[in-house]
């Protein structure tokens, strides 16, 4: 378990994915400006199996709720070392700065424990909550991909956001895991 101030971070289980799949399968998880999912429970179970294409933890507050989920990625091939995460909390729980604190807690993570210069995130360009917690953690804006989502029925600009090595210096939250 990776543990921050107000959330901790943990490895999801085969134990959450009927939870998984509630959120996942909700509209309102993912929020307006992401793509609608659907996972099967069979779905859901593959994730587990093939954890090196995509790993996720469970955000969890201090009292065990789980609020919401945060994942990484290699982008393009596990050879470049090029990182992407990704995020969702539960409504109820956004705005609360719990999302910032798992995206910091995941990239101490990450630069702890990978090979990795860059972690990267991207954020539909309406989406000003993200991109508020990408540059409250530190990442940087480098720009915009234009109609790189499809998302509810039409094609959608995004931000792309950096965080490299050499800025991220030491962690912020994590200390002692190695």
């Amino acid at each position: 378990m990776l543990e921050g101030n107000s959330v901790n971070l943990r490895v999801m289980e085969k134990d959450d994915l009927p939870l998984f799949g509630e959120w996942v399968n909700d509209p309102a998880f993912f929020g307006k400006y992401n793509c609608l999912m659907q996972f099967s429970k069979s779905d859901a179970e593959k994730i587990l199996e093939n954890p090196y294409e995509m790993t996720y933890f469970v955000i969890e507050k201090k009292d065990g709720s789980k609020i919401g989920l945060i994942f990484h990625f290699y982008v393009l091939h596990p050879v470049g070392r090029q990182i992407e995460i990704g995020y969702a909390l539960i409504p109820s729980e956004r705005g609360k700065g719990y999302g910032t604190e798992a995206i910091r807690i995941i990239v101490d993570y990450l630069f702890l424990s990978r090979g990795t210069q860059r972690i990267q995130a991207c954020t539909d360009t309406r989406n000003l909550a993200s991109q508020k917690a990408l540059k409250k953690a530190g990442f940087k804006k480098e720009g915009v991909t234009r109609k790189n989502f499809f998302t509810r029925g039409k094609w959608t600009d995004d931000c792309l956001y950096g965080l490299l090595r050499e800025e991220w210096n030491e962690p912020k939250i994590l200390t002692g895991i190695l």
